[in-house]
């Protein structure tokens, strides 16, 4: 059985304590490869690492660190088929979405800020005849970068490369449940030049490493996206050491549907933005509001579509739903459809563990679900279950609509479906969410700021704003 190893110093490594973690095929619901259980001792040599690679690399120029990253970029498209199955293996996904999505936006993470560090400026303020200021931009040093486990790849490459390219080095810890990937970039890393140290990924358990990499005094800077409570930890330690944090966090997010919207685009994207990815997506709209007028025509349309949804093994090229990550999360997600039940709610297909056969036969796969009947301020509809459930609930008006939509803890994005652009636009300043999709949903533009308000997060990724967390103002005031 394959061991996976840590990234450490430029080499694949062991960990110290030579304990390995159980990495599950939730296809199939068994062991197929072992992980590091890494401890505090292992994070301490990646930073020393870290350290050590810090002066040559931050002092490198753009360019150069912009030709390793291309490389990079480039390793990870020409591997696009095996990254693409072990994302499928590792995380249950259906391999189509890893091909078109997850693996090729990794090596697009990898090549926008390869470029777009060669393009990155600052600010100068000239003070007339008494002078002038000018502001640099300096990589901070040793970044700590905790990736979740949904979308592997995609979301660590979507930290260390903005990192990588403002000239900081980096410790990774990538999900326990779901590394394989994480293990392929270290092989890509090493192929591609990348100078010892610059980059290090440590595996292993959150309480451990996640941890060890938030305590760590000399990681002043950390980005991590995953579940609220973790968030609410990592917070607990970092702010009072100081360390500047982003963090990108849980959502229950709105997807509100106009009686003037283009309903057979609208059917099409809903479809994907309930269940893409077995809804295990911080952007999925997982309560759907309806214009009074149309909801019964877009329940029995929505029920019909998802009906036709097919629940198979992930390497089967037309499944639209592979397993659910986990076990545990498999459990949680049923416990919430029952618990949904419990507060009067209707489910109207799905609701139910699916069984395949065969190989498949211990996966852990659930059917896409549709709920309707509950009440807007219930727990169903107020926190977070990440997996291929939405509920449906009718508005009137948009004074009630709001009301609904912006009642949870979360605000990470929304949806608004309608043709009238004037309404749109007004509805969209007055929703509670970082971002905001009118008649699309998970339309990216790489340049745009990305991340939520209240209990969704603190900072914002993406384009500039990335390059700006990463590094650190400094004012130089020239008297002339």
């Amino acid at each position: 059985m394959q061991k996976l190893q840590n990234y450490i110093d430029g080499k694949l490594v062991e960990p110290i304590s030579k304990v390995y973690i159980d990495n599950y095929d939730p296809s199939k619901g068994e062991v197929y490869s072992l992980i590091p259980d890494s401890m505090k001792e292992d994070v301490n040599n990646a930073v020393v690492a870290a350290q050590k690679a810090f002066p040559g690399w931050s002092s490198t120029s753009a360019e150069k660190r912009s030709q390793i990253l291309l490389r990079i970029s480039s390793l990870i498209e020409s591997n696009l088929d095996r990254l693409a199955e072990a994302e499928c293996r590792d995380n249950g996904k259906p391999i189509s979405l890893a091909k078109a999505v997850d693996i090729p936006r990794a090596a697009t993470n990898f090549n926008f800020y390869a470029t777009a560090i060669l393009h990155y400026a600052s600010e100068s303020h000239a003070m007339g005849d008494l002078g002038f200021n000018y502001t640099l931009r300096q990589a901070i040093g040793v970044a700590g970068c905790i990736s979740p486990w949904n979308l592997p790849l995609y979301l660590l490459t979507w930290k260390i490369a903005p990192a990588l390219a403002a000239g900081n080095c980096v410790v990774a810890k990538p999900s326990e449940v779901t590394p394989m990937t994480a293990y392929l970039l270290s092989e890509i890393c090493i192929e591609a030049g990348l100078p010892a140290g610059v980059l290090n990924i440590v595996h292993g358990y959150g309480n451990k490493v996640g941890a060890a990499i938030s305590a760590h005094p000399d990681i002043p800077v950390v980005s991590f996206t995953g579940g609220t409570e973790t968030g609410a930890e990592i917070a607990r330690i970092a702010a009072p050491m100081f360390k500047k944090l982003s963090l990108e966090l849980g959502g229950k997010n709105p997807n509100i549907i106009f009686e003037d919207c283009d309903f057979e685009k609208m059917i099409e994207t809903t479809i994907k933005s309930s269940f893409s990815n077995q809804g295990e997506i911080c952007l999925c709209g997982s309560r759907i509001f309806i214009e009074s007028g149309i909801y019964d025509k877009f329940k029995a349309a929505f029920v019909a579509k998802t009906n036709e949804l097919v629940v198979a093994s992930p390497t089967d090229q037309n499944t639209n739903l592979g397993a659910i990550v986990s076990e545990g999360h498999m459990n949680k997600i049923l416990s919430y459809i029952k618990l949904a039940q419990e507060e009067g709610g209707t489910v109207l297909t799905g609701g139910n563990q699916v069984t395949l056969s065969g190989e498949y036969s211990n996966g852990w796969y659930i059917e896409p679900t549709i709920i309707e009947g509950l009440s807007y301020d219930c727990r169903t509809n107020q926190e977070e279950i990440f997996g291929p459930v939405v509920t449906l609930l009718p508005f009137s008006n948009e004074e009630e609509l709001l009301i609904m939509a912006n009642s949870t803890k979360y605000g990470l994005s929304a949806t608004i479906w309608t043709e009238n652009l004037s309404r749109a636009h007004k509805l969209a300043a007055k929703i509670h969410a970082g971002i905001v999709w009118i008649n699309c949903w998970l339309l990216r533009d790489l340049r745009t700021p990305f991340g939520g308000v209240k209990n969704s997060g603190v900072g914002r990724e993406g384009g500039f704003e990335a390059l700006n967390f990463f590094t650190e103002p400094k004012n130089i005031c020239l008297k002339l």
